[in-house]
């Protein structure tokens, strides 16, 4: 469903602002509370914002870790499969996240 209407507003929209309001858009992706708020032209950077909240602290205070892998997961399989293009497929078999320190 998302490549049909991804294909369909290629043809008014550039890639880069499809793959950012169509992610902000995503009923999904704001489950995670992240944002996408800039993507660069040819798809190889993309900046996400997390605000803190009381979907996503902890007992602590700082972000949830899950909220943080979350909000950034799906944008890298994404940001590949535009930029390979349908030659391949793209498949998001593990991810890791090392964090340097709580997010506050």
């Amino acid at each position: 469903m998302y490549a049909v209407m991804s294909k369909i507003l290629s043809k008014f929209f550039k890639q880069h602002t499809i793959f950012k309001y169509g992610f902000n858009i995503s009923p999904m992706y704001r489950r995670s509370t992240g944002r996408i708020i800039e993507v660069s032209e040819d798809l190889l950077k993309a900046r996400v914002k997390i605000p803190i909240s009381y979907k996503n602290k902890n007992y602590v205070g700082s972000i949830f870790g899950g909220s943080l892998f979350s909000a950034t997961d799906p944008v890298f399989m994404i940001q590949l499969m535009n930029i390979l293009g349908n030659d391949y497929v793209v498949w998001d078999k593990s991810a890791e996240i090392k964090f340097k320190r709580p997010a506050k």
